[in-house]
């Protein structure tokens, strides 16, 4: 059972067993906590727990937490590689009691377990308590067994936990083991104490104060307890090995390491194995959490991480990316216990290799200036903040990766000068604002951007946070606070909200902490990296340094994240149909419809548009995982990546596949795969159904679809069927046979349709008595035969028709038919070919025409329509016609 996996399970099983709810490890990104820059202890997922804000369905738990401490005011990473305990990444076992149990059953459980589930020799044990807590001394002799010198008391704050200035508090006992006389050190609390010989295991917190002032301390009315023992420590102890890198983990880590990059990890080279398989397990986690390197926050402390690591690699000899190839490994040792790293190995290795490949490009001339620059220095010299600074600006070395590469030596660097060469950069970074343009704009936003740094974006992995306000603006200008009622911009410090950019809107939702709320409206990204959220303070009031809790409106991201998908999946199905000349052209992802523009110069029919939405749902059912990994743009693009229309993207960006194609050259590949920095959904299927609207024209050679997904295109079709049966009834049939039904109906109507438009014409040329014809209606003016008729139930599209077929009847004349509909009246006037010398029949309509208060009229000389506003001067239009043509004058 000394197997660094077997001890996390026979942990988590032992507190099981003792009545406590096994509680998965939380994120390395703090989800309640903006003031920590990792999760950096066991409880820290508790922390609304311990003082009530949050409500939980168990009283007690157990956990085996991932911890980083390699920033902030928790920073082990100068001491990583060079001592025997000491991590970037860790692992803090621990059980807690939310005002269940107290000391006495704290003590019980953690005895029990080292000495009788560990199987720990009593007689190696002894214990801290506070030197003004004689009521653990107590329990500890009574249930323990302990003599008074092996109980400690210590009189600093070594022993006493806080939250913070204020807060829950209260003495804490810690538990040591003694690795023997033969390593030098004494116990806790003597002169001698930092020696090794006497190793701190397990902490436990005793829960029980809050401190309401700094001067004042009261009771809490449900006394709680926190407990921490470090996996890796536990696991030396009972592996029977004094150093936390001789366990069985790091044993198959560093040999690894020796096995991919052909070195041993003896004597100077020792700190360098070790280094790498630290820093590999923290890189590993924080991608599989969402952190990805980047120039500030945790990405920049991810960063330094991972190029320490990789200068170690070319220290040991590697010329290569190298730390890629050890990712197996550790996936293998830690993946059943963290499945994080088994869903996110894509995304990790392609980051080390990507990180690595460009590191690997600058690494040689950094190191090259740097041996050039401290070239006959000697212990205690100092190195030039300004050289420290180029190779911080010009080659990417953070600042204690160069103290780390001068450490050996005994070099220092001139940390003053360091920062007053920032500096200057920084104040030449604000006059290049000034000038760039949007100075509206910048005038707010950049200096808050200088000032605050790039907001820590969450969202791809969580959509609840906690968060502390750095500024707030309003009317155009920092304010401190705004009250209930006033809108008001709030920048954090982190934020699961996701500034619209992309095509995809902005998140909304809410910022709280109980008294105060703020609903947020949208979310936009501003001033390189900064979060810019709109609301609307509905109680109390906001302030800058606030700490809020802010929720995501869950339902309207999911309805995004659907439609953002949907609009990948629709882009390769368009390629796909109609070829690869289609490239986007715009899009807007909004939570009720997606909207796609695309290059292509004709409609789509519709059986084009049937196919492309059968391929996207297709790749909906597979319900495949959505991938991403972080590539170098170029790579990306080079390996088929698409790049989205209208997005700017830096050196590094996320490509985002989905779903594996059935047919064609890609079978067996990636469906869509696409360079994006939105969010969307973990698994196609959680798409749901996507159901193309329509296709239309934006402008020339583009074209645009609309479409909706989930459960707005469920909805959609339900209504359509809710038509379609309604239909049916109507049409006295089922509704798998309306259509047929409804086709026939549309067919006998157009029958009777034309039956009536020929009953009409034979009405209308029809003389005046019944059963007559045309030529009953003619008269002789002037030599001409005339024809002109008042046609009722025959509509203005009708006339030229019926003029046409007069025409032909007479063989030689001129026809004026006059139809007259809601008061208004159509005239057409007709002249036969052999009479067009004559009469021209423009000329007659408009005169026919101004009889009904039209103007004017047009056409040719044998065919001429005009209407007017006056239908009943119908007959004066006839008689003005049949006047023209008496006073033309004889051929």
């Amino acid at each position: 059972m000394s197997g660094v996996n077997d001890i996390r399970s026979a942990f988590l099983d032992y507190f099981a067993r003792n009545g406590h709810e096994k509680v998965a490890s939380s994120p390395l990104v703090p989800r309640n906590d903006p003031t920590l820059m990792f999760t950096n202890a066991g409880m820290v997922q508790f922390k609304n727990v311990f003082t009530g804000a949050e409500k939980r369905p168990y009283s007690t738990a157990a956990t085996s937490q991932k911890v980083v401490r390699a920033g902030g005011k928790h920073n082990d990473l100068d001491n990583v590689g060079y001592t025997a305990r000491h991590h970037t990444f860790f692992e803090m076992l621990g059980n807690f009691s939310f005002g269940d149990y107290f000391k006495d059953r704290a003590i019980e459980l953690a005895w029990n377990l080292i000495t009788k589930e560990f199987d720990l020799p009593a007689d190696r044990l002894l214990v801290t308590v506070y030197s003004e807590d004689e009521e653990a001394a107590d329990l500890w002799r009574k249930i323990a067994g302990l003599s008074d010198d092996r109980i400690i008391r210590i009189p600093t704050s070594d022993n006493f936990w806080t939250m913070g200035e204020t807060g829950p508090c209260g003495p804490c006992s810690e538990i040591f083991f003694d690795h023997g006389d033969h390593i030098p050190g004494g116990p806790p609390g003597s002169p001698d104490e930092d020696g090794d010989r006497f190793i701190e295991i397990w902490n436990l917190v005793f829960m029980q104060y809050e401190q309401v002032t700094p001067d004042e301390r009261v009771d809490l009315p449900r006394p709680s307890i926190d407990t921490g023992m470090g996996l890796e420590r536990i696991a030396a102890v009972l592996q029977g090995v004094h150093d936390n890198y001789d366990i069985d983990l790091f044993r198959v880590l560093i040999a690894a390491v020796e096995q991919a990059i052909g070195s041993r990890a003896e004597g100077a080279q020792r700190a360098s194995h070790r280094v790498i398989a630290d820093h590999l397990r923290s890189t590993a986690f924080l991608i599989a959490d969402g952190v990805l390197p980047s120039n500030e926050g945790r990405g920049y402390v991810l960063r330094r991480i991972m190029r320490r690591a990789m200068r170690h690699a070319r220290l040991l000899g590697a010329s290569e990316p190298v730390l890629y190839k050890l990712l197996p490994t550790l996936v293998s040792e830690m993946g059943r216990a963290y499945p994080e790293l088994v869903r996110g190995e894509a995304l990790i290795s392609e980051t080390l290799k990507l990180e690595e490949r460009r590191f690997l490009q600058t690494l040689d001339r950094g190191l090259a200036l740097l041996a050039e620059a401290t070239d006959g220095m000697e212990t205690g010299a100092k190195l030039s903040g300004e050289t420290a600074f180029k190779l911080y600006d010009t080659y990417g070395f953070p600042l204690d990766l160069t103290q780390d590469a001068l450490r050996q030596r005994g070099i220092a660097v001139d940390l003053d000068a360091f920062n007053t060469a920032m500096e200057r950069q920084r104040a030449e970074a604000r006059k290049s604002w000034a000038g760039s343009g949007e100075a509206a704009t910048e005038t707010v936003w950049f200096p808050i951007r200088e000032r605050v740094g790039a907001t820590e974006f969450l969202g791809y992995e969580m959509e609840e946070a906690e968060g502390s306000v750095v500024a707030l603006v309003k009317d155009g200008a920092e304010v401190s606070n705004a009250g209930e009622g006033e809108t008001v911009f709030v920048v954090v410090n982190q934020t699961p909200f996701y500034g619209e950019s992309g095509g995809q809107l902005g998140d909304a939702g809410v910022m709280t902490d109980g008294e105060t709320t703020v609903r947020i409206e949208d979310t936009q990204k501003l001033a390189d990296g900064l979060f810019v959220h709109r609301g609307r303070v509905e109680a109390g009031t906001v302030e800058v340094g606030q700490a809020l809790d802010l929720k995501v409106d869950h339902e309207r991201r999911t309805k995004i994240r659907g439609n953002h998908s949907a609009t990948h999946l629709l882009h390769e199905g368009l390629r796909e149909v109609l070829g690869n000349h289609v490239a986007q052209k715009g899009s807007m992802v909004a939570p009720e419809r997606l909207r796609f523009d695309f290059s292509h110069p004709k409609p789509m029919d519709r059986s084009e548009i049937e196919t492309v939405e059968r391929l996207a749902n297709g790749i909906i059912l597979q319900n495949a995982p959505v991938e991403t990994r972080l590539m170098a743009v170029d790579d990306a693009i080079a390996s088929g990546a698409m790049a989205l229309f209208g997005e700017k993207y830096g050196d590094e960006v996320r490509v985002v596949s989905m779903g594996t194609a059935e047919v064609g050259e890609k079978a067996g590949k990636a469906y869509s795969v696409e360079l994006c920095g939105g969010t969307h959904v973990k698994a196609t299927g959680e798409i749901g159904l996507v159901h193309v609207l329509g296709e239309s024209a934006v402008g020339a050679g583009v074209r645009r679809i609309e479409a909706l997904t989930g459960e707005a295109a469920r909805a959609y079709l339900q209504e359509q069927d809710v038509r379609v049966r309604r239909m049916a009834s109507i049409l006295k049939t089922s509704p798998d046979e309306a259509l047929d039904r409804l086709e026939a109906v549309v067919d006998e109507r157009r029958r009777l349709e034309r039956e009536l438009a020929e009953a009409k014409k034979k009405l209308a040329l029809a003389g005046d008595g019944a059963g007559g014809d045309a030529g009953s209606s003619v008269k002789t003016v002037n030599g001409i035969a005339y024809l002109g008729r008042v046609l009722s139930g025959v509509s203005g599209r009708d006339l030229k028709g019926l003029v046409d077929e007069a025409k032909a009847s007479l063989k030689s004349g001129v026809v004026t038919f006059i139809s007259v509909d809601d008061g208004k009246a159509s005239v057409v006037v007709g002249v036969t070919d052999d009479l067009t010398s004559r009469f021209d029949a423009v000329a007659l309509v408009r005169a026919a025409s101004g009889a009904i208060g039209g103007k004017g009229g047009g056409g040719r000389a044998d065919m001429a329509q005009a209407g007017g506003p006056e239908g009943d001067k119908a007959d004066e239009a006839l008689a003005v016609v049949e006047a023209e043509i008496g006073r033309a004058e004889a051929a």
